[in-house]
């Protein structure tokens, strides 16, 4: 097992108040990175389950890491002769789904018991792109993807799982031409209680908003950098249903760290620039530290992971690793990063 300690001096601090008492939050000043697995392999969408920390990759693979055995387990799906390249992960108390880019586009259902999977959706067509996948509770779920028509790719559930269901454009927000979401971390798509944001991405870069699980859409500007293929929001997460952050930048210039990341206190109708020409430059995947009251967040992608105590005013880099595409966090402390070729442990001290 691999281990770095990555160190920096974070000389800033700040208060909280909860239940008219004061909390101190002192900023983390270090973080030890363990690698818990090694191979070739590229991870994009990961799944913290109890003990386990469950993923979907590239070449038809899927496993899980063992907390308590310290092992892992992968399988391989082989369904068909496609070299299918999972990006998308979600889960309810019994079963895991993973999705695959591109077409055909195909949903797969997986017993946490007896690890057996069984496919529950297929689509045919020349544009489809599944991006993002994410569940309200154990029977409702949703699976975000490009546009085909003119709106975005959207599959509901209702009923854990079994089926999934395609909304028509009729129902929903026209898309832009070139206007689409990125498969960058499985990040795309944030539900907190009946809400449900996607981020998008391109010629037009904006945040599609349900209150219902799913049912009535709108959809709200940003002013991220957007325009061409590869420029927009990647990545976004939700501390709760009115604070809210969106990152991403250019692909093509990954240093860029102005118009590449946006906050939100009105449950994402109106998004504001931040930490202009700061942190940062092009990021995969973004996430609210547990318990931070909102204030601090962690980022990784190209420029390494970034780190954040004042709710993205500031920020300071723990590491130069660019190799890590999405993160999750365990508790406060423990975060769970995979990427190209590796998982690994991150412990915030």
């Amino acid at each position: 097992m691999k281990k770095i300690v990555c160190i920096i001096c974070l000389p800033f601090f700040f208060v909280s108040c909860k239940s008219g008492k004061d909390a101190v939050i002192i900023s983390f000043n270090s973080i030890t990175i363990d690698t818990l697995l090694h191979d070739k392999i590229s991870i994009r969408a990961i799944e913290v389950d109890n003990d386990k920390l469950w993923y979907a990759a590239d070449k038809n693979r899927f496993g899980f890491y063992d907390f308590k055995t310290k092992k892992n387990k992968e399988i391989t799906i082989k369904s068909d002769s496609i070299n299918k390249e999972f990006r998308s992960i979600a889960q309810n108390k019994e079963y895991v789904f993973i999705a695959n880019i591109g077409n055909p586009a195909n949903i797969f259902k997986i017993s946490k018991i007896d690890l057996s999977v069984k496919r529950v959706y297929t689509e045919v067509h020349e544009k489809v792109f599944y991006d993002s996948m994410n569940f309200w509770n154990e029977k409702e779920g949703i699976l975000i993807g490009d546009p085909i028509d003119n709106c975005l790719s959207i599959l509901i559930t209702r009923d854990g799982g079994t089926t999934w269901n395609k909304i028509p454009c009729a129902n929903l927000p026209k898309t832009f031409d070139g206007e689409a979401a990125f498969a960058a971390s499985n990040t795309n798509v944030m539900i907190k209680e009946n809400d449900c944001w996607i981020v998008s991405g391109g010629k037009k870069s904006r945040v599609f908003h349900s209150s219902d699980k799913g049912t009535i859409w709108k959809v709200h500007e940003t002013s991220i950098v957007q325009g061409d293929a590869m420029t927009g929001i990647f990545t976004a997460d939700f501390y709760n249903k009115k604070k809210g952050f969106v990152a991403g930048g250019n692909y093509e210039k990954l240093e860029q760290n102005f118009k590449n990341k946006a906050i939100t206190k009105d449950g994402g109708k109106t998004w504001t620039l931040i930490a202009e020409n700061q942190g940062f430059g092009y990021a995969s995947c973004v996430q609210f530290i547990p318990n931070s009251d909102g204030k601090e967040l962690v980022v990784v992608g190209a420029t390494g992971i970034h780190y954040s105590s004042n709710g993205g005013i500031s920020w300071k880099q723990l590491s130069d690793d660019k190799t890590l595409y999405t993160i999750r966090f365990l508790n406060r402390n423990t975060a769970f990063a995979a990427g190209k070729n590796k998982i690994v442990k991150i412990v915030f001290n």
